[in-house]
Formats: C-alpha cells, sequence, structure tokens
C-alpha cells in the first residue's frame, strides 16, 4: 500500500527532527565557545596604528612628484603623505604658540 503525500511528508519531518536531536552540538557553542574565547584573548594584539583611509584631490603635477617620491621611500604614498601631514601639524601648532 502506498503512502499518501500528507503521510510521506509527516515521515519526512519526523526523520528530520529525529537527526536534528541527535546531531552533536558545533563547538562554537557551549563548552567550546570557552576554549575559542581564550585562544583569542591569548593571541597578542597588532602593534600596528590603525589607518584610515583619507581621500584627496591634488594637482596633477603634484601627485606626479609624489610618486616618482613614493618610489624611493619605504612606506610608499603612505608613508610620504603621514610624514607631510606631521610636519605640517607641527608647523601650525609652532607657529600657533608664537601668536
Amino acid at each position: 500500500m502506498s503512502m499518501k503525500k500528507t503521510d510521506l511528508e509527516k515521515h519526512l519531518a519526523k526523520k528530520l527532527d529525529g537527526k536534528l536531536k541527535s546531531g552533536n552540538t558545533p563547538q562554537r557553542f557551549g563548552q567550546g565557545a570557552k576554549a575559542i574565547a581564550a585562544k583569542a584573548e591569548a593571541k597578542p594584539k597588532d602593534t600596528l596604528p590603525k589607518l584610515v583611509q583619507l581621500t584627496c584631490k591634488l594637482p596633477a603635477d603634484l601627485a606626479q612628484r609624489l610618486r616618482d617620491r613614493a618610489v624611493t621611500v619605504d612606506g610608499g604614498m603612505n608613508a610620504i603623505l603621514a610624514q607631510a601631514a606631521t610636519q605640517w601639524l607641527e608647523s601650525a601648532a609652532a607657529s600657533a604658540q608664537k601668536n
């Protein structure tokens, strides 16, 4: 005797429910989560500074001069622009203190 479609669906649902109940809990839940959290805390933090993306528009000749200089400097364009901004801020702060 063949089963009706609804009986077949009920049977498949019971089968699936049984698999879900008997399945193991993944390690990211329960006791395994504590071990993963402890491992993450034990990992040394990166000492690199946080970098923030900055977009600006420069004249073409200045941009080309920066590119030419970036080839020779360790750290590239990021290092050159960071150095220039630091020097500018320091000189602006020094001139503000004089006034």
